[in-house]
């Protein structure tokens, strides 16, 4: 009796195990090889799946997924021997889980090597500045050096982007002193230019005041002559009639012109800038005497006018004095 029911549970556990060796359910995302008796014969895609015991087994359950892997830093030499830190990421894709499963040992550990080795060269061949400027130039190279290497494997590499690139802390120190230099040289020059500016705005607003005020003198000089030449005119007229009237016998103008051109003196005489006393160069009789031969000459000009023109009032002549 006890024998019989050992039996009876070893049977049924049996047949649960056959049970789920036999019906196997593949999971959405993933994908399993079949091997018959060690050897691949097929890939199971997901849902549920029958499978003969003993004679088939599930080999491998690969992930059909997008996968991310971290890239660790690493120390790369750069062109110019200078050292900088790198760390990065991977996205892949696994196409054909049979390659993927059979081609490579470790695949995770293949792309990562990969992908470092990579990295090295691609960075060793430029210059520091160049490795820090141009990071998309490097993603993109590696990235296509790495998807051809994982091709026969099955692996789709999606995108490999370095995260960063650390230069040692004496080398940051130096570009900081160097961006900080160039800043300054810019700054001078945009002050050195602003300057230049300037003065060449203050060298064309001052030839320009020039311009103006030679235009400005030009024309008070030409308004000046023109002055000038309207009083001599004047002065020619005047002249004119004081020499016909001495052609007429009318001494009394000669009177007039001395004594127009004393006072004209005495005046420029007594306007002089500083000037406190006035000496007078000749007696006061003189002027006085020719004011009175402007006298005679007004009372002459008024007897000959007509009587019904003649003024109401007439100025009294004034005494001559000396001669």
């Amino acid at each position: 009796m006890f024998s019989g029911s050992l039996l009876a549970i070893v049977l049924l556990v049996a047949g649960v195990i056959v049970l789920f060796k036999t019906v196997r359910v593949v999971p959405q995302g993933y994908e399993w090889t079949v091997e018959r008796f060690g050897k691949y014969t097929y890939t199971m895609t997901p849902g549920l799946h029958f499978l003969v015991p003993i004679m088939y087994s599930v080999g491998r359950k690969i992930n059909m997924m997008e996968q991310v892997l971290e890239v660790p830093s690493q120390d790369v030499i750069t062109k110019d021997n200078a050292v900088v830190k790198v760390d990065g990421i991977v996205f892949f894709q696994v196409l054909d889980a049979a390659k993927a499963a059979y081609e490579v040992a470790t695949l995770e550990i293949a792309i990562l090597n990969l992908v470092m080795t990579n990295i090295r060269t691609a960075i060793g061949s430029m210059d520091l500045d160049e490795s820090l400027s141009k990071r998309d130039e490097i993603n993109t190279k590696v990235l296509v050096a790495v998807d051809q290497a994982t091709h026969p494997w099955g692996i789709k590499v999606n995108r490999i982007e370095l995260k960063d690139i650390a230069p040692p802390r004496d080398l940051i120190d130096a570009m900081a002193k160097q961006m900080k230099a160039e800043r300054e040289k810019r700054a001078n020059i945009l002050e050195a230019e602003g300057l230049r500016q300037a003065a060449i705005l203050k060298a064309e607003g001052e030839k320009q005041s020039m311009i103006l005020e030679a235009e400005g003198d030009k024309e008070a000089a030409f308004r000046q002559a023109e002055a000038r030449e309207r009083l001599a005119e004047a002065e020619a007229a005047a002249t004119k009639s004081v020499s016909d009237a001495i052609a007429g016998g009318n001494v009394q103008a000669i009177n007039y012109f001395v004594a127009q051109k004393y006072i004209e003196a005495f005046k420029a005489l007594a306007e002089a800038p500083n000037q406190k006393f006035v000496m007078m160069p000749m007696e006061s009789a003189g002027v006085i005497g020719s004011l009175g031969g402007i006298a005679e000459l007004a009372k002459e000009a008024l007897d000959h006018q007509p009587s019904g023109n003649a003024p109401r009032t007439q100025p009294p002549a004034m005494p001559r004095q000396g001669g």
